[in-house]
């Protein structure tokens, strides 16, 4: 079954492991009120959890890929969940966490290299393309269960500004990359049902899309659409936009406090 070294080219990495530790660790130290710093905590737990998240992005996308006939993935390390095996480390985990310090904003990178010749089927395709912004939904669930399951006595308050954070970068990365803009994956996901013509004339536009979108969030309008558009769903799933607000203030420790947010310390 399978070609030879396949076991190792699925084994999770090390870089990977180091990272999820990391997260562990830090949301321990969260949880507990151990740090000095519940900023710097808030910071580390994050960001870590935010690379576990695009490692987990990436390796869906590779996963769907395997099944649907792309044998590829394995060598080129992408089942190994290491973040530093994806074709754009850069775009892949260094500007999401760029723009995560900077704006407060998910923003999806784009990262596995698909042989897409190798799959047949346009249901196939999509599929692949889907794979990455529904792990995004499944971790913003699985960061919001203990609110919309009123689960939430007993949770220390910077722990809960941090999930509610963290949850937010999950919801603004699946809203962004189901967009169906050229290089993100919600044009993945209608491209294969396309006429040859268009998707000839739409490919040059493919490296640029993220930027477009990101410029266009820069316009008041659109970035307060876009913004309520998240709070709503954030609402639906019970977490409030103070929780949120809170959770972003912790996160940018080193910014000057409004001093609404103040976490007890034991």
């Amino acid at each position: 079954m399978g070609h030879q070294g396949s076991r190792g080219e699925r084994q999770i990495s090390s870089v990977f492991l180091g990272i999820v530790a990391i997260m562990a660790v830090t949301g321990w130290a969260v949880w507990t009120g151990y740090a000095a710093s519940p900023g710097l905590a808030v910071f580390l737990f994050v960001t870590s959890a935010w690379i576990v998240s695009l490692c987990l992005h990436e390796y869906a996308h590779a996963r769907t890929a395997l099944h649907g006939g792309d044998l590829t993935v394995g060598a080129k390390g992408y089942l190994t969940l290491n973040p530093l095996k994806y074709t754009h480390a850069l775009l892949s985990i260094v500007l999401p966490v760029i723009f995560v310090i900077l704006g407060g904003i998910g923003l999806p990178g784009g990262a596995v290299f698909i042989e897409r010749g190798n799959i047949r089927g346009r249901w196939k395709h999509s599929l692949i393309s889907a794979a990455g912004p529904l792990t995004n939904v499944a971790f913003a669930v699985v960061c919001t269960a203990p609110f919309w399951l009123g689960a939430l006595d007993g949770v220390p308050l910077a722990f809960r500004y941090a999930l509610a954070f963290l949850a937010m970068l999950q919801v603004t990365a699946a809203i962004l990359n189901s967009l169906p803009v050229p290089g993100l994956d919600g044009y993945g996901v209608i491209e294969p049902w396309l006429s040859y013509r268009v998707r000839r004339e739409v490919e040059p536009l493919a490296p640029f899309g993220l930027l477009a979108v990101f410029a266009l969030l820069w316009i008041p309008g659109v970035n307060a659409f876009f913004f309520g558009a998240v709070d709503g769903l954030m609402s639906a799933l019970g977490v409030s936009g103070l929780e949120t607000d809170c959770g972003r203030e912790l996160y940018t420790f080193w910014r000057e406090s409004s001093g609404f947010c103040a976490v007890p310390q034991d």
